[in-house]
């Protein structure tokens, strides 16, 4: 969105809630970034779990090629809807399930693919749970080898300077697919939705744009690894999800403070309870309590 001349999006509601606790902001500023950030239809701009998942899902072949970064209101979308129908036409024709297209190389495509652009955490939840509704062998471990394996392309909020319509102006998730096979990131034999494989799908979309900085270079990454590293402690015996970019410290002691409801650990944090070097830990809202 734009406000007062200047591009604002969802990072700055945040942003402009921190500023009003601190009395920098009226509640009237506030009101008015909200009401201009994310205007009309579509998900968020930054590597969020919408757009996340949209890209996952069209990297493992069950969404319409190009589909996920196409923006809301464009006739890409409109045309995307159009074909939606004719896939599932030609599937049905073809004989293709969704098993056929889930399998474990399609997962990890999409883990490979979250990691280059910056995902969300919580493609850690739902590509496990879709893989285990697919009888697809896929666990947290993966990820960590992934993130090895992939480093962070991608300058997109929340922790760079882009949004995903500027991903789709210099090409979109296919120009980003199409540079990760040619270097060997992922599996272009799989078939799609479409009936075709992910390199022939491939084959009709332009490479990214040259000069363009949204996507770094693979001999210049924003990363080396990935950004999605699993935890495992005391804490969390069975492991935990951290989003690291844009991270500085790698290492961190200090005393915990636990709460017991998301509220109360938003009460605390604008009551200034939570301060520099401490820990904060919501308990009950994981997967089952959330």
């Amino acid at each position: 969105g734009n406000l007062n001349g200047k591009d604002i999006d969802l990072v700055s509601v945040f942003e402009g809630i921190g500023k009003w606790n601190n009395g920098d902001l009226t509640a009237e500023e506030v009101r008015q970034i909200e009401c201009n950030a994310c205007p009309g239809p579509g998900g968020c701009g930054g590597m969020y779990t919408a757009n996340t998942m949209a890209t996952a899902i069209e990297v493992m072949g069950m969404s319409i090629p190009g589909s996920s970064s196409h923006p809301a209101e464009s006739p890409e979308k409109k045309a995307d809807i159009e074909e939606a129908g004719r896939a599932v036409v030609r599937m049905l024709e073809l004989g293709i399930k969704p098993s056929d297209i889930m399998t474990r190389e399609a997962f990890e495509d999409a883990i490979t693919v979250t990691m280059a652009l910056g995902g969300s955490t919580n493609a850690t939840l739902h590509l496990l749970a879709i893989a285990h509704a697919a009888n697809v062998d896929l666990t947290l471990e993966d990820f960590n080898d992934f993130q090895e394996r992939v480093p962070h392309l991608a300058d997109l909020k929340p922790s760079g300077k882009y949004v995903f319509q500027d991903l789709y102006n210099v090409g979109g998730v296919p120009a980003v697919m199409k540079y990760l096979l040619k270097n060997g990131f992922l599996h272009g034999d799989r078939i799609t939705c479409t009936g075709k494989t992910v390199a022939e799908n491939l084959e009709n979309f332009a490479d990214l744009t040259p000069g363009q900085d949204v996507i770094m270079p693979l001999e210049n990454p924003k990363r080396a690894d990935g950004p999605l590293i699993i935890l495992k402690g005391n804490l969390a015996p069975e492991g935990a999800v951290a989003k690291v970019s844009g991270v500085k410290v790698r290492n961190h002691t200090g005393p915990a403070k636990v709460f017991d409801s998301e509220e109360e650990a938003i009460e605390a944090v604008l009551t200034d309870e939570i301060v520099d070097g401490d820990v904060v830990v919501v308990r009950y809202v994981g997967p089952k309590g959330g």
